[in-house]
């Protein structure tokens, strides 16, 4: 049974680890799970990664948003065409660590979010979304804890804002009868995965 299934969240609430998590708990189940992330592995998210670290910057330049919001549009069609559709047409469950909602909510506010969801327009909507909700605070606190480099876009100040973000994007895609579902992150680890494997659990 094919389905895609998204975990979102700020950077440090956990999304990476759980995507993990989930696989291996399907795996043990006995259904077959492929997971993936955004920025994806291809060329396009290679680039956008080092973009993102510091890489391909003209000093002294700060990088458009524009520039960011059409990379990474590109790289959920390539990633969808390259790696997602094929795994999902072999029956297989993919479990993407971030999707369009990740744009929406880091680059999108206002009239900005309205072209940002045209650019996604035709990314297929996932049969799930779980979302972690962390406190910007409590996510930084993580990041430093993990030894973690900061990348463009997790200042404290920006990731507070991105909160906002997440919250309007999933409250207006919820509306549109897209499936979403709110988790509390900042639970102990083994309590998140629980709460996300009976989440997916409903759809198998």
């Amino acid at each position: 049974m094919s389905k895609l299934i998204v975990l979102e969240g700020l950077d440090g609430a956990g999304t990476t680890t759980q995507t993990r998590r989930l696989a291996d708990a399907l795996a043990a189940a006995g259904h077959a799970a492929h997971v993936t992330r955004e920025p994806s592995d291809g060329p396009i998210g290679r680039l956008i990664r080092e973009m993102l670290t510091g890489g391909h910057a003209i000093a002294g330049a700060r990088l458009d948003q524009t520039t960011f919001s059409l990379l990474f549009a590109a790289d959920r069609m390539d990633h969808l065409q390259r790696e997602v559709e094929p795994a999902l047409a072999a029956g297989t469950i993919v479990i993407s660590d971030r999707w369009y909602h990740s744009s929406l909510a880091y680059q999108g506010t206002g009239a900005e979010r309205a072209w940002i969801r045209e650019l996604n327009r035709r990314a297929r909507r996932p049969d799930l979304t779980v979302f972690l909700r962390v406190r910007a605070e409590v996510a930084a606190e993580r990041r430093v804890a993990a030894g973690r480099a900061q990348e463009l876009f997790e200042d404290l100040p920006m990731q507070q804002r991105v909160a906002g973000g997440y919250d309007a994007v999933l409250a207006e895609l919820a509306a549109e009868g897209e499936a979403i579902t709110v988790l509390d992150g900042e639970q102990p680890l083994d309590d998140v995965t629980r709460a996300i494997v009976a989440a997916v659990s409903t759809l198998l």
